[in-house]
């Protein structure tokens, strides 16, 4: 079935374009053209006409913890160790499948709300099965959102028992989902070791593999805290990027997260292997993590996509704000307002975003998924219209997204979810406190 979504202005080709039409098949576009011509070619076709608005492309969220939106508001102001431990730690006990699930909903409802067309979850909360897992995709598909789902293999001894898996564990689990939902548009399964600071050498060489085998990238925390440089320095005389190289995984599969704490010698060599870097700027500065250098990254060649990370160490969870805080914070880190500019930004959260992951999204073009966002021009956020560019990467409120589009369905319409009433949501999670409040 053919639709027609029809705007003052789409964003293609590295243009807003006036007046112009998408033509979405089942999921994906197949035609786009100026509004005359695209009704000539299909005439009788059902037009969706968005009058005051701009299509653009959805945005992609290269990395979220999705249970953590329970977790928002809680050990807020803390060292990095106290946050982790009273709130990760502190709550996992009480994350069963139903908290897992509803943490999901919360979290992929609000992203949908904000643009967020695809995200990558990157979730270690097993509890010693796939239960849990099967959760957060359940949610992904109830709301409509694409999945890319990261599954983290974690055997560190200091961890909550829910989190840790022997190394067999981890890949005959991984595997197993990855085969299951391969060939499904809607949900695709990376392996993720965790880090250097909570997978063993032979969990890091066995998520690898794995991927190699699977041929998808694998994702992996990399030198957030100055500690872990510390801990590799300590126990394999090398700092953290070194250490991988050693270990035979840095190559263009990687999608290192964070890399706040490189030395010269390790961003070249990122570059040199054509990794990636899911980058969480908000994350990092709630945190006090430090700042990465993007500009120096940039250059010697690692590409780059934008995260949010989890919304109990950020707390918002748009990609939007995520391209407005990568450039400013990068910009008076180097007291250079030209480092990172906003098409850089924008890039990293749509299209760079959709080939990092290796998924047709991020862009409105023929042959792509038809994942896309309405902007009301009108919003006083993006005024005046005349720098509608500048204006959505820099000054846009998340009241200007008006519609959202996942795989030719309106997931979001009106600025509200459809799919899952919001309400609904919200009840969950206040039953589930309630109950948590009686343990």
């Amino acid at each position: 079935m053919e639709r027609i979504f029809a705007a003052d202005y789409v964003y293609t080709k590295d243009a807003f374009v006036p007046k112009q039409a998408v033509v979405v098949k089942h999921d994906k576009i197949i035609d786009i053209g100026s509004q005359e011509e695209i009704a000539v070619r299909y005439p009788g076709v059902e037009t969706v006409r968005w009058d005051g608005k701009a299509i653009v492309p959805g945005t992609v969220n290269s990395h979220n913890h999705s249970f953590q939106s329970l977790l928002r508001g809680i050990a807020i102001d803390k060292p990095f160790l106290e946050w982790r431990d009273q709130a990760l730690y502190r709550y996992t006990p009480l994350l069963d499948e139903e908290a897992i699930y509803t943490g999901a909903l919360l979290a992929f409802g609000e992203m949908l709300r904000y643009g967020v067309t695809t995200v990558s979850d990157f979730f270690y909360v097993h509890n010693g099965g796939t239960a849990h897992n099967e959760a957060v995709i359940r949610a992904a598909n109830d709301l409509g959102i694409r999945l890319v789902f990261a599954s983290t293999m974690y055997d560190w001894e200091g961890a909550p028992m829910a989190y840790r898996e022997t190394v067999d564990e981890a890949v005959a689990r991984t595997r197993k989902l990855a085969v299951k939902y391969q060939g499904n548009p809607m949900v695709t399964v990376h392996p993720a070791p965790h880090s250097p600071h909570a997978a063993s050498p032979e969990m890091i060489k066995a998520g690898h593999r794995l991927a190699q085998e699977l041929d998808t990238p694998f994702h992996i925390h990399v030198a957030e805290e100055m500690f872990e440089v510390e801990e590799t320095l300590r126990d394999y005389g090398l700092r953290p990027v070194h250490y991988l190289d050693s270990l035979g995984v840095l190559d263009e599969r990687m999608i290192a997260i964070h890399l706040v704490w490189l030395d010269d010698s390790e961003i070249e060599l990122l570059g040199k292997r054509g990794c990636s870097l899911a980058y969480c700027p908000s994350s990092n500065m709630i945190l006090a993590d430090g700042i990465t250098r993007i500009p120096d990254l940039l250059q010697s060649g690692v590409n780059i996509t934008l995260g949010s990370d989890g919304a109990c160490s950020n707390n918002r969870i748009s990609v939007f704000e995520e391209m407005r805080m990568c450039s400013l914070l990068q910009k008076v880190a180097r007291l250079d307002g030209t480092c990172v500019t906003a098409k850089q930004v924008f890039d990293m959260g749509t299209k760079r975003a959709g080939d990092i992951l290796r998924l047709p999204v991020g862009t409105i073009a023929i042959g792509m998924h038809a994942d896309f966002v309405a902007l009301d021009i009108n919003d006083l956020s993006l005024a005046p219209k005349n720098e509608l560019f500048a204006n959505m990467v820099y000054s846009m409120q998340p009241n200007a997204i008006s519609h959202v589009v996942v795989a030719g369905k309106v997931i979001v319409e009106n600025g509200r979810v459809t799919t899952v009433r919001e309400q609904r949501i919200v009840d969950r999670v206040d039953r589930l406190f309630a109950k948590w409040a009686e343990v």
